[in-house]
């Protein structure tokens, strides 16, 4: 079934330096898996606004030793696209299909019509429905973000409502294919107090001391694989961090750490970055670093200084816990002799975030659980971001450093918001030595790969429904070092934002804008528009443009009806479909 030694023609520049990723695990231990089952355990870990550029082994300062590590013995991708935001990229990852397919075309409000529902509709099937049904156990911690939230004012996020915070559960994780669950469903959340945190289908509090939501998820994926190895069949697991979202929360003495390398500043860095991603192959060095966002000062006309400083360390805390929890997880594979047999993924949901938030924002609370005020916003620069009682953002700036070296972020359907850190790992599958591939990957692709490599077939019916078949293709020929012998054109829409990307050729534009036209192969940071050159071309792909959204049930923002109420539980239904 699978080729194991095929010429891996397109790969090549390996990671400079092999790092020590398990040299404080346990001792290998006898497989609790005895079995004749050989199919393989499946471990899908989700960043949360991580940027492109923001781990070692693609270019960062930050230290990342452990995704480091899995990208010497694996494969990185410097090609692999989401869509340019959170919820839209959960709903495509989960489901295989584009997200308004699934119900999920822009956030979790319900506009009434097929595309934006705001939850999961039942006409996509999930990775975990399909694999339970093949027999395999799933697992999942962390960020939902595909159900409805209904907020009673700042109560609730205050800690002084008991109002339920659900329309239903019929679209919550346990409903959706997996066994277990621990984590949150709504989106943003403080790291030390979150809203809407649930174990099964049960909201939970906040009661243990010292929390912090990172290791929280981190001691529930480990956990789960200790009960599904136990279980002796193989599993799928879904991590699903929030970090590095803001709000830009992480013990002091995690930031302490890095404060002195960020007073170098965000020009120092991103050159530094780039120069990195030409070393390490990431880029082609024909590419130009794209110039710094024209929001942003000089460094050296900032007055502020400790002030940002702090902002990107707080930030680097957050990445590096992040990385030390996937440590964790790859160590417990280890140690219950799991490591070998276990495809291991790891992605963002979408470029890095350069939103500035604001405290009129109906999700940030206004006071902890013991009654603090919350100082929020990047206004006040004599604030320190890090505590539970402040929320910041790093915004435009340093954004503009996790995605060197592409133009824009998170929102939008330029590179830097799709463009993602992708890095595979499967020691009994896969060849070794830390390869980069400039072969194209998406986000719809996972779940035909999950499919494929668990032996399950994508079915025409769930549950009493039709459903829809995936967009995607697997990923495994890439995996195993040869290529894919399909390739279709790819899609985006996020808020009017729009792409299409067919070979080497991209058609991208911003809202109530008109197309631009970039060549990815000699400028992939989309310094070179060429629409005004290759008209012809515009029109044919603005072509196949109209006929997918059609096709997709994708609708112009203004063309959207507004908004419906949710209901809180116990109070009726939202109008069914």
């Amino acid at each position: 079934m699978f080729a194991m030694n095929r010429a891996r023609p397109e790969c090549v520049w390996t990671l400079g330096v092999a790092v020590g990723l398990w040299s404080a695990a346990a001792p290998l231990a006898a497989s609790a898996r005895d079995t004749n089952d050989a199919r393989p355990n499946i471990v899908l870990i989700l960043a949360d606004d991580l940027g492109y550029s923001d781990l070692g082994c693609y270019g960062s300062e930050i230290p990342t030793p452990h995704l480091d590590g899995l990208a010497a013995e694996g494969l990185r991708f410097t090609q692999f696209y989401t869509t340019p935001r959170c919820c839209p990229t959960r709903a495509s990852l989960l489901t295989g299909l584009y997200p308004h397919q699934a119900g999920v075309g822009n956030m979790m409000e319900d506009r009434g019509v097929p595309g934006y529902r705001g939850e999961l509709n039942r006409e996509c099937v999930t990775i975990p429905e399909v694999l339970r049904g093949a027999g395999y156990g799933t697992a999942m911690a962390g960020k939902w973000h595909l159900s409805h939230i209904h907020f009673a004012g700042r109560e609730q996020l205050n800690h002084a409502s008991a109002v339920p915070f659900w329309e239903g559960k019929e679209s919550w994780p346990l409903q959706r294919g997996f066994d277990t669950f621990y984590g949150t469903i709504h989106g943003v959340n403080s790291y030390f107090d979150p809203f809407s945190l649930v174990r099964g289908n049960t909201p939970i509090p906040t009661v243990a001391t010292n929390f912090y939501y990172t290791d929280a998820i981190t001691d529930e994926a480990v956990a789960a694989i200790d009960r599904q190895t136990a279980a002796r069949r193989p599993f799928f697991l879904y991590v699903a961090y929030t970090a590095p979202h803001w709000p830009l929360h992480a013990p002091e003495a995690d930031i302490a750490k890095h404060r002195e390398r960020y007073r170098a500043g965000w020009d120092a860095i991103r050159a530094r970055r780039y120069e990195r991603q030409k070393e390490l192959g990431i880029i082609d060095p024909r590419w130009p670093l794209s110039p710094r966002d024209p929001r942003v000062p000089p460094w050296a006309d900032v007055r502020d200084r400790e002030w940002e400083a702090n902002r990107m360390a707080t930030y680097a805390a957050m990445v590096e816990h992040l990385d030390e929890g996937v440590g964790r997880i790859l160590a417990q594979l280890k140690t219950r002799g799991a490591d070998q047999n276990t495809l291991v993924m790891f992605l963002s949901d979408n470029g890095a975030c350069a939103e500035v938030i604001e405290p009129a924002w109906y999700d940030i609370p206004t006071r902890t659980r013991a009654g603090a005020p919350i100082r929020t916003g990047n206004r006040d620069h004599t604030v320190f971001a890090g505590p539970e009682n402040v929320w910041q953002s790093y915004g435009v700036p340093w954004a503009n450093v996790s995605q060197t070296p592409f133009y824009l972020y998170k929102h939008f359907t330029h590179e830097g918001g799709i463009a993602t850190p992708f890095i595979v790992r499967w020691p009994a599958r896969m060849p070794k030595g830390g390869a980069v591939t400039r072969q194209v990957g998406h986000i719809t692709d996972i779940s035909a790969t999950c499919e494929e490599v668990a032996g399950a077939d994508h079915p025409t019916q769930f549950g009493g429904r039709a459903v829809l078949p995936g967009e995607g293709a697997s990923l495994l020929p890439v995996f195993e070092g040869g290529a894919r012998t399909e390739t279709k054109p790819i899609f985006w829409e996020h808020e009017g934002n729009r792409a299409v990307r067919a070979g080497a050729w991209k058609l991208v534009a911003l809202a109530g804008k008109d197309w631009e036209l970039y060549d990815l192969e000699a400028d992939r940071t989309e310094q070179q528009n060429l629409a005004a050159r290759q008209p012809e071309r515009v029109k044919s792909m603005s072509r196949r443009y109209d006929d997918w959204a059609r096709r997709c049930q994708v609708l112009p923002p203004n063309q959207l009806p507004p908004a419906r109420p949710i209901i809180p539980a116990g109070q009726g239904q939202a109008t069914p479909d």
